[in-house]
């Protein structure tokens, strides 16, 4: 066996890992409407054997900071930091960071939200007593 065949055989027992399949081309073929074989063969071509071994961990940790993200926009945390100055950036962060890991744990992201709005109106009552 060549190098280059070696390095194709390489390539395509990482993309058909359990990890990679379970947490990466699974859930990404869903959402593009195409077969786990297509997403498999544009990530084979577009990575180099290096960028595969660095992506599993990579994509876990953006998956991290668009949740982080996304709550910041779902519960309009920019008015109140941003805009309106109301709340600290420290005050948003713990607030994100409590949420993302209640996520994380297994909750459903629209149960954790509906929280998150809770949480946040206390925080507006009692920066409203100051």
């Amino acid at each position: 066996m060549d190098d280059e065949s070696k390095m194709r055989l390489m390539k395509k027992r990482i993309l058909g890992s359990y990890a990679w399949q379970r947490d990466i081309i699974g859930p990404l073929s869903k959402d593009y409407e195409c077969t786990t074989e297509e997403l498999e063969d544009v990530f084979f071509k577009i990575f180099n054997m290096s960028d595969l071994n660095a992506f599993h961990g990579t994509f876990k940790t953006a998956q991290d900071i668009c949740l982080d993200k996304k709550f910041h926009a779902d519960l309009r945390l920019c008015w109140y930091v941003g805009a309106l100055e109301i709340l600290t950036p420290q005050e948003a962060d713990a607030l994100k960071e409590k949420l993302v890991g209640e996520v994380k744990s297994g909750k459903a992201y629209e149960k954790v939200l509906k929280e998150g709005q809770l949480e946040l109106f206390k925080l507006l009552k009692e920066k409203s007593c100051l």
